[in-house]
């Protein structure tokens, strides 16, 4: 496949080959189904080393993956950083298993390390998968730390704080030797518990909430609700941006988006009055099971954090669940907002989700929300109204984009089911999937797809569901290059 890394084990010249080492997280607590949680967590990772710029290869020891090939280590260890799944990457090099190879490649390697800053003391640590090795883990320790200490002038040895930890992990046929050690994603590796629809708006918490779920092994595909056409398409830029950074976690996921404003205007007439947030969210959630049966997905992700607004209160949640046909997964629900003002910046959303937009929630919001809305009288204000009507029409003017992808056919592998039930259920892990500027999936291009009979390339919704103008000319939407590009000159008041 072109741009796809090799898998061959070929190394970089040398005594001492480099390489990337990376420790798994959660999978290694399975029993025997841990083959399938480790072949999705090498899948994905071959995906994110697509367009790497050279042959890569891939070994698995116990409960470590090791990475390495004809490209610069840092950036094996950037896109490796990325890929949920993995507890730590840590840079190493690779020497036979030998006593006087491991040795000498350590004084070599602490030698470079003390060139290149002060170094105050240092410890070996040894771990042994080869039993049969001639010494054992504290006999290497203190062997190659009293070369080491020849090497550097009695450099003192400090086991609990020292300066520079040298790990030797001694395998059959290669010993690692590894100084460095930065922190991965952890979980479980993307799509091993599932394909999720994540309702993405355009604020810190629903971003934050998708990779929560992607970290719990949940494939995400994403679903935006606009109040178009009564307000303008900002929140369609946030939440094109903030997919596409969440895309840099998992292979390339779609996202949805659907004019909600008509629908939110007959709610309104329908006499809604103080339950309209709460009647409102019932038809996000309904019209987010209806799509995710058509493209198979086996559950709903949502930002809610419990009694954060009034919207978000105990009874509120449980009547937004009674019209999910689906389960409604919360990742959120105890945390604080700093918690996930604080999240947000970790993993790259905050900056997107700070930006002003006209968010659909806020529009026709009454002065004052029921915090305990009755399903009685939410019921009575649905019948006025024909469900499954409006929902249908609300799927025809679905639009659907691949942010971070190559193209619209690309973010299920194998052809994934199309927002009109057709075609087969794609799963994560095979297939061109797109690349992605800064994150560990690819670099650069995009790619958008509709559902119904708009031109190529334009992702508005249907009809005028923007109001002229407010929209850049189709085919722009999903312009090349960076992810926020598509917020450049949003002011203030939400105006692009």
């Amino acid at each position: 496949m072109s741009g796809a890394p090799r898998t061959t084990a070929t190394g970089t010249p040398g005594p001492d080959r480099s390489c990337v080492l990376l420790k798994h997280g959660e999978i290694f607590l399975k029993g025997r189904n841990r083959p399938l949680f480790t072949q999705r967590l090498h899948d994905n990772l071959r995906l994110a080393l697509r367009g790497v710029g050279g042959s890569t290869w891939i070994k698995t020891a116990q409960n470590v993956t090791v990475l390495g090939g004809q490209v610069p280590q840092e950036v094996l260890v950037e896109r490796a950083r990325r890929v949920i799944g993995f507890n730590s990457v840590e840079p190493a090099i690779r020497v036979p298993s030998t006593v006087e190879a491991i040795t000498d490649a350590a004084v070599r390697a602490l030698c470079e390390v003390a060139a290149g800053r002060p170094v105050a003391s240092f410890a070996v640590r040894v771990k042994r998968r080869d039993k049969a090795f001639p010494m054992t883990s504290s006999q290497l320790e203190a062997h190659v730390g009293a070369r080491i200490q020849q090497a550097l002038d009695g450099l003192p040895v400090d086991l609990t704080h020292p300066g520079v930890r040298l790990a030797v992990e001694v395998d059959h046929k290669e010993t690692y030797l590894s100084w460095a050690r930065y922190p991965g994603q952890g979980g479980l590796p993307v799509g091993a518990s599932g394909h999720a629809l994540v309702l993405l708006s355009g604020g810190y918490d629903s971003p934050v909430a998708a990779y929560r779920a992607m970290r719990r092994g949940l494939a995400c595909d994403f679903v935006h609700f606009t109040g178009a056409p009564y307000t303008n398409a900002s929140s369609v830029y946030k939440a094109y941006a903030l997919a596409r950074e969440l895309n840099g976690y998992q292979p390339p996921g779609r996202l949805y988006v659907i004019a909600l404003g008509r629908a939110q205007r007959q709610l309104a007439v329908a006499g809604a009055g103080r339950l309209q947030v709460v009647a409102q969210r019932r038809l996000m959630v309904r019209t987010a099971s209806a799509l995710a049966a058509r493209i198979r997905a086996q559950a709903l992700v949502t930002g809610d954090s419990l009694g954060q607004v009034a919207s978000q209160t105990l009874a509120n949640l449980a009547a937004v669940d009674e019209a999910a046909a689906l389960p409604v997964v919360r990742p959120l629900v105890g945390w604080e907002k700093q918690e996930i003002i604080d999240e947000a910046r970790a993993i790259g959303t905050a900056e997107v989700s700070v930006l002003p937009d006209e968010d659909c929630c806020r529009l026709l919001a009454p002065p004052q929300v029921s915090t305990r809305a009755g399903l009685p009288h939410l019921h009575a204000v649905e019948r006025r109204l024909d469900l499954d009507e409006l929902v249908a029409e609300l799927l025809a003017g679905v639009q659907v984009m691949v942010p971070g992808g190559e193209g619209a056919e690309g973010a299920r592998g194998a052809g994934g089911a199309g927002a009109d039930g057709s075609g087969p259920a794609g799963g994560r892990g095979s297939g061109a999937y797109g690349q992605r500027g800064s994150g560990a999936y690819g670099e650069g291009g995009s790619g958008c797809c509709s559902v119904g009979e708009p031109a190529a390339g334009d992702v508005r919704p249907a009809d005028d569901a923007y109001p002229a103008g407010d929209m850049r000319p189709a085919g722009e939407a999903c312009p090349a290059g960076d992810a926020r590009r598509d917020l450049v000159g949003v002011d203030a008041d939400g105006q692009p």
